[in-house]
Parts: structure tokens; sequence; C-alpha cells
């Protein structure tokens, strides 16, 4: 991906970097490093740092935690896609004997499987992973915390579950297949297992003292599909653009949206902060704004990727410390300043290439009960169907090729929208998981579910 600079205003830029420079001073990290998207490329990067005269660039590696599970939700969705496994699938399926295997492999993606949230033992991020060589060692005597499904509870194990799992459907290891059929394809030559020169160091830096202390740096075996992966803000900046717009190599767009789609039921803190889990990512809501992303951390590290897709802007963020300056408000922060300084321009409207007249005719006006709604055809094939004014249930819907369609988001995702004919061919209602729209308010001419009253409409008196 390129770089360009000079796409931002001197303006824009200089408060990008008054945002880095406050949380890289006020955090004291030893350093910190971001880069911001913008229509699928990079057009700022920037650094702070403790040492004079060196500021890390884009290149340079950071180790970033939990980000590595949106890279193994990716893989996950290819087998799905390729119909290796459904997402419905227990864990026994596949991978049989864990003790866990009646958690669904969604489940695990969403962090609802019941798993706890880390391994027994010494703690696995700053210890060897060959202190647990096998899934029993990571899940321990007691995996279950509560049933499946139930409630969502952050999992790692769970993500070496999902890890296990990639490795026993491609017969490869977990890295192999990672390098394979993401990152090569993806370019992302700067994303690695274990760090790669040039990269940082990890640091603690002392609560009440400037002085910091270096921290272990441990290869995690078997929960490597967790929290392993080191990258660089250059690399990170793509996939961020990936994540929005997708790369048929790796993963449809349809995918990838599914993948930012909440998934779990969370607790009434979460809902009241805004915060809920896809499949493999997050999404928060800061300053009005819905983010998309994944936060990451390690001893001697942070790590933030977070996207509006509504502004096609992304912004990630890394430091070299274990606590410190707080990464998420920093990466809404650079999303918001970008997206509210040079807004998005729309790309120019243009008209449909090929519409197909039997389809026109359903557009306009329809009737569910007396609720009015509107069916209009997109330019991109799709057709949307939502109340004409007001806020309701609104869909939109990707056509199946038979005359019907299927949601694909909000109240309606993955119900299936049909037009019901007369027998002379002429359009009688639309059919919507049982609900008739119609042309009129309940439509004499149509089925309306519990009749019609004969006597028509009429006042009072």
């Amino acid at each position: 991906m390129t770089t360009s600079q000079e796409e931002l205003l001197p303006g824009t830029r200089r408060a990008l970097l008054h945002r880095i420079a406050v949380a890289q001073a006020e955090g004291r990290a030893p350093s910190l490093v971001a880069a911001v998207v913008r229509d699928g490329k990079t057009v700022w990067t920037g650094a702070r740092t403790s040492v004079e005269g060196h500021a890390p660039d884009e290149n340079v590696q950071y180790r970033i935690g939990s980000i590595t599970k949106t890279f193994t939700a990716v893989l996950v969705l290819r087998l799905r896609d390729e119909g290796a496994l459904d997402l419905g699938d227990p864990l026994e399926k596949h991978v049989p004997g864990t003790g866990v295997g009646q958690a669904t492999v969604a489940e695990l993606l969403a962090h609802t499987g019941g798993l706890a949230a880390e391994t027994p033992g010494p703690w696995w991020e700053r210890s060897p992973g060959s202190l647990r060589p096998e899934l029993d060692d990571v899940l321990g005597e007691r995996p279950l915390l509560s049933p499946p499904g139930r409630r969502f509870h952050y999992s790692n194990p769970g993500y070496a579950l999902l890890g296990a799992l990639i490795e026993k459907l491609r017969g490869a290891s977990w890295e192999e297949v990672l390098r394979r059929d993401v990152l090569e394809p993806l370019g992302l030559h700067r994303t690695s297992v274990r760090p790669q020169m040039p990269h940082a160091g990890g640091w603690a830096v002392h609560p009440w003292a400037d002085v910091m202390l270096p921290e272990p740096i441990e290869d995690l075996g078997r929960m490597a599909p967790a929290g392993q992966l080191w990258s660089t803000t250059g690399d990170l900046a793509t996939f961020a653009a990936f994540l929005v717009n997708g790369d048929e190599r790796v993963l449809s767009t349809e995918s990838l949206r599914e993948m930012r789609t909440p998934a779990a039921p969370h607790e009434a803190g979460d809902v009241a902060s805004g915060y809920a889990y896809c499949l493999g990512m997050e999404i928060r809501r800061r300053n009005g704004r819905s983010l998309v992303g994944h936060t990451g951390s390690l001893p001697g590290f942070l790590a933030c990727l977070m996207i509006s897709v509504e502004d096609d802007v992304a912004a990630v963020a890394l430091a070299n410390s274990t606590s410190g300056p707080l990464l998420f408000p920093v990466a809404a922060d650079l999303v918001r300043i970008v997206s509210e300084a040079e807004p998005r321009i729309p790309a120019p409207w243009k008209p449909a290439t090929d519409v197909d007249p039997s389809l026109l005719e359903l557009t306009g006006q329809w009737y569910w009960g007396t609720h009015v709604f509107a069916l209009r055809l997109m330019a991109d094939g799709l057709v949307s169907l939502g109340p004409l004014s007001g806020s309701g249930r609104r869909s939109r819907f990707r056509p199946n090729g038979d005359g019907t369609w299927t949601g694909v988001e909000g109240y309606y995702a993955g119900e299936l929208l049909k037009a019901v004919r007369r027998p002379d061919g002429s359009v009688s209602h639309l059919d919507l998981g049982s609900f008739v729209f119609t042309r009129q308010p309940y439509d004499e001419g149509a089925p309306v579910p519990g009749g019609v009253d004969p006597e028509g409409w009429r006042g009072i008196g």
C-alpha cells in the first residue's frame, strides 16, 4: 500500500501529530506509532519516541496482542466459505475430545462458548508456550464457566481452540496457514509470528517513577492464535483496508461484513457503554461514531486498530509499554480528526446499467398494515425496504437469482423477501418473513392475515 502524506491538509496532519504526542507524553510510552487510512490508502503516519534523533517508522514491528484474533477469525471464515465447516458446527465435530466440544465455532469466535478467560498455571503471556504443549494444558480441569451460548465472556483459550481447528482442517500449522492464506496474498511481509528486525523492545514503565524494566518476549505456543503476532503500522493499515473492502483471494466483502456484525449477548454495562463483540472483531462507540476493529496487549506492548466504515477512515496505534497510553481513545480520535476536518467526498451518483422491468414495477410505496414503507432499487443491484419516514425496521436485500431476495442487515437479515403474483402475473403483495406488504393499507384484494372488514374504512358517527 502506498503512503501519500500530501493527501491530508497541513492542519489535519498537525492535529494528528499533536494527538499522538500528547498520548506518548502523558502515557509515558517509550514510543508510540500511528497511521491513518482513508479510501483504502495510507494517508498519514506518525511517531513519537523517548529516544532523541530516532523515531520508529511504519516498518518497525511491535507486538499486536489480541489483534491476532482478527487474523485467526479471517482464517475460520475462509474455511466456512470453502464449505469445510459451518459456524454452527460444534467444535467436537472437527476437534474431538477437548471436553468443551459442545461449544460451536461461532460461539468460540464471539467469546460466548462459556470458556474461562485465561489458561491455568503461570501467567501465559509471560511464560513459554512449552509449559502448555497440549490443548488440555490450555483448558485445564475446569474449562467451562457457564453453558455455551449463555453469555459473553472473553476467552483467550477459545482462540487457541480455533487455532487447533484451523490446523486440523488444513493439515498444517496455524502459522503456515496464516502466512499462505492471508499474509502473502495481502502483501503483509512485515507481519510475523516471531519478531523480525527492526522491531521495538517491550518495556514496563514504573507507575510512580520515570524508570523502565524490559519485559520478556515469549513464544506463546498453543496460545499463539490468541495473541502472538508482530506487525507494523504499515501492514496493519493494509489489513484495515482489507477488513473494509475485502479481497477475493482471501475473504469476500460479504463475509467481512458478517465478521463486523454483533454476534454476542452482552452484560448491561457493555450495552450501556456501546461495546459489542462480533466474529473476531469489536464494535465500540465514541463521540457518536461506531468503530469496529480490535485492541491488543501483551507485556511490553499495546495495540489498537479501529475503523469507521461509514467514514471509510481507519487508524492504527501501537506502543511499546505494558500500560500507559490508552490506545482506543487515541485511534478513535485519529479517525475523528480526519473525518471531521476533511469529510468524505461521496462518489458521484450513477444510474444503474441494467434494470429488470419486472423489478422496477415493485418499487415505490408499500404498506405493512398502516405503516408506510418504500422499496427502492439500488444501483448496486440490491433493493432496500424501510419506513418512508422516521425510524423503524429497515434492511437491504440481495437478489437470489430466482425472483427472491435475502436480507443482508438489520431486523430482516437472513429473511426472505418475495413478490407474490396473481394468476394473471400482476403483483398481489410482498411476503417478508410472513408479513404481507400491500399497495394500499389493508388491501382487500390481498391475503391480509386476519382478513379485512368488509365494510371498509369509515369514520365515527
